[in-house]
């Protein structure tokens, strides 16, 4: 892992929320994951049997990766000064498997799956009007 050491003054977050992360310090290891059903409906109607990740495949499908080895890249780093400063730190949100990371990492695997439904009344071709 880097040997750096981060120095920051001051940092504002206002929100952290849906298996996101808010780090300060080193790391080994880092694994977010986030999965969410967007319903809207037109109608305020609701099923027993709603919710079930399962009867949707972009929840299981296999993401795919590229290998670690697939370049070969040789590079070298001399770090002068091994203090990264920073003065101010301003953050709204985090959100949905999300990392604000202060310092040093070596693994991080972050993944987000979110499948949005729209649901709406049949409409009536004549009048324009809404469907019952």
């Amino acid at each position: 892992m880097l040997r750096r050491i981060t120095c920051v003054d001051h940092i504002k977050i206002d929100s952290v929320s849906f298996s996101s992360i808010f780090q300060i310090g080193d790391s080994e290891q880092i694994q977010a994951i986030s999965r969410a059903l967007a319903v809207q409906r037109e109608a305020e109607i609701f099923f027993d049997n709603e919710g079930n990740f399962n009867a949707y495949s972009i929840f299981s499908e296999a993401i795919p990766f590229q290998p670690a080895d697939a370049e070969n890249v040789t590079f070298s780093t001399h770090n002068l000064n091994p203090v990264l400063k920073v003065r101010n730190i301003d953050i709204m949100g985090a959100s949905s498997s999300s990392v604000v990371h202060l310092g040093n990492s070596c693994n991080i695997a972050m993944e987000a799956r979110v499948k949005h439904i729209r649901q709406l009344l049949p409409r009536n071709n004549n009048s324009g009007e809404k469907g019952i």
